[in-house]
């Protein structure tokens, strides 16, 4: 085993033309800590340094030395690596980074860091269960994580956080980290990143560009000339060497410092002279450094020692090495064994974890596993990832991560695979990474379950596409409804999320004729109502409803025979009032409905009723002159929405539409303030959906209000607001704003023509009250 004394050797040792990159690192810690160069404290000043360049050029040790560096001067390091195994197992970098540090505190104190944001965050870093039923969005997610990080910083720091082979990091990690590093600077913290920068994914791109703007800070590591190759062998194999063999070293290497330390070392263990008339030998020891002639020589050590490196390369880094040795099929002494030749041979080593003080197994280099994973034969990699997966869950890891491996194994129908999938996906979908879910949902799909479970997976898997691909929702959720052996509790599940997967992508009469079609095929006269209420729900927002006031009196009649005993009947009591809102009838009635709806109660992030009905109750109460309850009832839903970890959309909408009651009571700048809130979250989210299009034209709205036409056109021709008609009614109507604007602008005659459109289309579906559009 490698020694304790050996590693500080290593960590210490001087490294070889990188001074330039030792000289930024010294800089970046004297900042951060507050040293000037004559010694004198400063503000703390943080930021982002990164080091790339190809495999075993030297990234990690200098990631290395900065940690040991930055523990010297008594910062609190955070640090993770990415794993080439790991790279779908979401938050696997997260977990690294706050793990130790959270282990060894008791749980009051963990809680006190974690605050409001507990129970959204600790799934995704796996300091507790995930809570059944829970799906926080990425977003929300990703803000937790920030107030986590930045609660450390301001407790523990100088705080240093370093992330290395960053082109294996899961995209969930990395997607946090990558907004997350532009805030450095201003935290006060060093961010510290090592990549191969031909590797990098998509995700990455802006992370690398982030680093590289700053060329003091972006290091491109090359390979050791031949001077510095010579001083190594020098060192390591005794200064006799001549220079024939220096330089047919530094020709077989490249200059690589991993090749060249690893070729010298093996010299160094077999005794090798230093001369010309050795570097036969030399050749043949450096065969087998990599590739071919490492996995042969792996293969020299024996059956025991070969199972072994073949489980590690499965398993990953950081699994205990007794469930390595159960991949292996080795007990505790021949683990032991295979473990001592495979570290003397400087393959692979049993080492503490950092987390919980057991013992696990780790490559010495990357390189390596890869090496090593690539030769294992097919058939017996596929059973290894088999047995990898059973073994994490009999040892209690969970789903999750026997997941990853799953998803190397062929389709052969087993319902414990569907099983441990189904439990992987909830799983992810409670720590708020979809993306992970969907994967593990399509591969259950493809095992495939059994008829019997087979309408379900469909409905979870689309479930799951819903907020990404609603398109492809509609497919599987089509697919579900033709299942034979689908349960009616289910199919009316399904109906309820087809419709609004198909509402949101504008097949609004697709979406209200399918709930008729499965309302007249029901038995059960609460069904009935609640597929009545939903088809009330999606007609309200349907621009393009061919018979809106015909609806309106079916609506009319509904709600004067519902008591408001369930979530369903409300819904259909503010949809009335709502209605009568729009019609600009009187207010009292509309009042009557929207108190009645209230009563009882009315969640905003109820999934299968959606927040659209507690929405519109609010506003009404704001069009009948009670703007004080409508901001209650507002604040309300954003409460809800953060204690679910919902950032995304339905938060934009809450903000926006709280800055259009502001608006309507004249407090602009308040009102500008809370729409470009909601703008703000509507763009991290993506571009065209229904929450950016209520947050421009509200915004837009707010500053011709301000007198800032300019400004406001700006915002109009940035997001090409209004040049299309939307499918769902939008408020502001997006063509009355652009028809605004030309008026603001001394355009008469094209802003009446635009507006006077506008008000042919409202008063075809009924809309006659210029409170709502002026």
């Amino acid at each position: 085993m490698t020694t304790a004394g050996e590693q500080r050797g290593r960590d210490t040792a001087p490294l070889l033309e990188r001074e330039s990159e030792l000289e930024a690192i010294e800089r970046s810690l004297d900042g951060l800590c507050g040293t000037s160069p004559d010694g004198g404290l400063t503000a703390r000043q943080g930021g982002v340094i990164g080091f790339a360049g190809p495999a075993g050029v030297g990234k990690t040790t200098l990631l290395k030395r900065l940690r040991r560096l930055a523990r010297e001067r008594g910062c609190t390091v955070l640090c993770a690596s990415g794993g080439e195994q790991e790279r779908q197992v979401p938050f696997h970098v997260m977990r690294q980074f706050v793990q130790p540090v959270f282990a060894a505190m008791p749980e009051d104190e963990r809680r006190q860091i974690l605050g409001d944001w507990y129970d959204i965050v600790a799934p995704a870093t796996g300091l507790s269960a995930p809570k059944p039923g829970a799906s926080p969005d990425p977003q929300g997610v990703r803000d937790g994580l920030d107030w986590v990080v930045t609660n450390l910083s301001v407790r523990n720091g100088p705080v240093v956080l370093t992330l290395d082979d960053v082109h294996w990091a899961d995209p969930e990690s990395l997607a946090w980290l990558t907004a997350f590093a532009s805030r450095a600077a201003e935290l006060g913290m060093l961010i510290a990143v090592a990549c191969r920068p031909d590797e990098l994914p998509r995700e990455a791109m802006r992370l690398h560009a982030l680093v590289a703007r700053d060329r003091t800070l972006a290091h491109e590591l090359s390979p050791l000339t031949s001077a510095a190759v010579s001083s190594i062998i020098r060192t390591t194999l005794g200064q006799n060497a001549d220079e024939l063999f220096c330089r047919e070293c530094w020709a077989i290497t490249g200059g690589n410092p991993y090749e060249v330390v690893e070729l010298t070392e093996k010299g160094r263990r077999r005794g090798l002279v230093p001369r010309e008339e050795s570097i036969p030998q030399l050749r043949d020891l450096a065969s087998a450094v990599k590739g071919k002639g490492l996995i042969e020589r792996l293969e020299q050590l024996g059956p025991s020692a070969s199972r072994l490196a073949w489980a590690a390369a499965v398993v990953g880094s950081g699994v205990p090495a007794g469930i390595v040795g159960t991949v292996a099929a080795l007990g505790d002494s021949p683990l032991a064994e295979a473990a001592a030749l495979l570290d003397k041979a400087r393959i692979l080593q049993i080492t503490d974890s950092r987390t919980e003080g057991e013992r696990v197994v780790e490559f010495h280099h990357p390189l390596i596993a890869t090496a090593v994973y690539t030769s294992i034969p097919h058939g017996v990699r596929v059973g290894m990832h088999g047995m990898a997966a059973t073994a994490l869950v009999d040892a209690g890891l969970g789903a999750t991560a026997a997941a990853r491996h799953i998803l190397e194994l062929h389709p052969e129908g087993d319902p414990w695979v569907v099983q441990q999938l189904r439990r992987a996906a909830r799983d992810s979908l409670s720590a708020g990474a979809p993306d992970a879910a969907r994967r593990y949902l399509a591969r259950a799909l493809r095992e495939p379950p059994d008829i019997e479970d087979r309408a379900q997976v469909l409905f979870e898997l689309g479930s799951a596409n819903l907020p990404h691909e609603p398109a492809t929702t509609v497919n599987q959720l089509r697919a579900a409804l033709e299942e034979p052996k689908i349960d009616p509790d289910l199919r009316e599940a399904v109906t309820y999320r087809l419709a609004q997967a198909l509402a949101h992508t504008g097949q609004m009469e697709q979406a209200t004729g399918l709930l008729a079609e499965e309302a007249g095929n029901t038995t059960s006269a609460r069904t009935r109502l609640r597929m009545q209420a939903e088809q009330f729900k999606w007609n309200a927002v349907n621009a393009a409803d061919p018979d809106a006031p015909g609806r309106s009196r079916l609506l009319s009649q509904f709600a004067r025979h519902v008591t408001g005993r369930d979530l369903a009947e409300r819904h259909i009591l503010g949809l009335r009032a709502w209605d009568i809102v729009m019609r600009g009838e009187p207010v009292a009635q509309s009042l009557h409905y929207a108190e009645r709806a209230l009563h009882g109660g009315m969640s905003w992030t109820d999934q299968d009723f959606g927040f659209e009905v507690p929405a519109v109750v609010a506003l009404t109460l704001m069009y009948c002159d009670q703007p004080g309850r409508a901001e209650e009832l507002f604040h309300e839903g954003i409460a809800e929405f953060e204690a679910k970890g919902w950032r995304g959309a339905h938060l934009s909408f809450a903000y926006t539409l709280l800055g259009y009651i502001r608006y309507r009571r004249g407090r602009l700048a308040e009102a500008e303030d809370f729409v470009r809130s909601g703008l703000q979250i509507a763009d991290r989210v993506d571009r065209g959906i229904p929450a950016q299009l209520y947050a421009i034209g509200t915004l837009i709205e707010t500053l011709l209000a301000r007198g800032r036409t300019d400004e406001a056109q700006s915002i109009a021709d940035r997001y090409r607001f209004g040049e299309e008609n939307p499918k769902t009614v939008v408020y502001p109507d997006p063509q009355a704003v652009r028809g605004r604007l030309l008026l603001a602008g001394g355009r008469t005659d094209e802003a009446v023509q635009q507006l006077t459109a506008v008000g042919r289309r409202l008063r075809q579906r009924g809309a006659h009250n210029p409170a709502w559009s002026p």
